[in-house]
């Protein structure tokens, strides 16, 4: 059997994609496939969903079933070898669940990454105090180790932001994040310092939705849109719960939340203020 991981890469992802479209083009089902293999045909649809890693021998059994030419048999297996390396973030299996492992995988590889965040600052853009309080309240179970890993794991994340080939990075936070203390006021100075710091990053916008505005469709819980630089990579929407993600590809509803999103950033301070609120939250809240 293939080994599990725990979270597929993007291009694995990609490739599993194309294995379903090759297979349904050649008129076979699972089934069939796993027949003709010898293989179980949960083995097949798990590749095509990205739920276990291609293994090189199968993929290249299946290439040829589907009668693929040589030259892109060839092409495929070696994205195949590239889609089994493993992410970055699989060093950190001990702390990471595996829900959120997909999290991490498509933000690695995002082009646009938009989201809306009501409770705490989102975690890239986080300190590493402010992470470690909102990370110790989140998961009182874990012991400090684990706890010590998730931050560590957090701040390695932070790097998506600077690479030569950043996403673009845009986030709507509520006001009550800043208002709402998430640690000592050192912590949340410090915390409002390196806000003001990712606003001059230039692939990061910060807006932040204030009290004034009112209620908003997006007001029920945190989410997070990607979109990808390859086409057969649909644009996926996270939302976030209190020990679970849901990610989801359907058309509607990612719609739906970019709708939400974009009526949010029109009500949101504009870019141009952010600066000035956000020094004015510190002398008032945490001088």
């Amino acid at each position: 059997m293939s080994e599990p991981r725990s979270a597929p890469t993007v291009l694995q992802m990609v490739l599993g994609r194309r294995l379903q479209d090759l297979r349904v083009h050649a008129g076979l089902t699972a089934q069939d496939v796993g027949r003709s293999l010898r293989q179980a045909h949960t083995t097949v649809t798990r590749m095509e969903r990205a739920e276990t890693a291609l293994k090189w021998v199968t993929v290249k059994a299946m290439l040829e079933l589907y009668g693929v030419g040589e030259a892109e048999r060839a092409e495929f297996l070696t994205l195949t070898e590239q889609a089994n390396v493993p992410g970055w973030w699989q060093g950190y299996r001990d702390a990471l669940p595996s829900w959120f492992g997909v999290h991490v995988s498509l933000e690695t590889s995002a082009t646009h990454i938009r989201g809306y965040e009501p409770h705490v600052v989102p975690g890239l853009l986080q300190t590493e105090e402010y992470a470690h309080d909102v990370l110790a309240v989140g998961f009182p179970r874990v012991s400090a180790q684990e706890l010590k890993r998730r931050v560590a794991l957090r701040m390695e994340r932070q790097a998506v932001l600077t690479r030569p080939d950043a996403p673009q990075f845009w986030v709507v936070m509520d006001e009550t994040v800043l208002r709402r203390p998430a640690g000592s006021p050192q912590v949340m100075r410090r915390q409002i310092d390196r806000l003001l710091e990712a606003t001059e990053l230039p692939n990061v916008t910060l807006q932040v939705h204030p009290f004034t505005a009112g209620l908003h469709s997006g007001a029920f819980g945190p989410f997070t849109l990607f979109r990808f630089a390859m086409q057969e990579i649909p644009d996926v929407v996270c939302t976030d719960s209190l020990s679970s993600a849901a990610y989801s590809e359907d058309r509607v509803e990612v719609a739906l939340y970019r709708e939400v999103l974009d009526r949010m950033c029109t009500q949101a301070m504009p870019k141009g203020r952010i600066r000035n609120f956000l020094g004015d939250v510190r002398k008032e809240l945490y001088p």
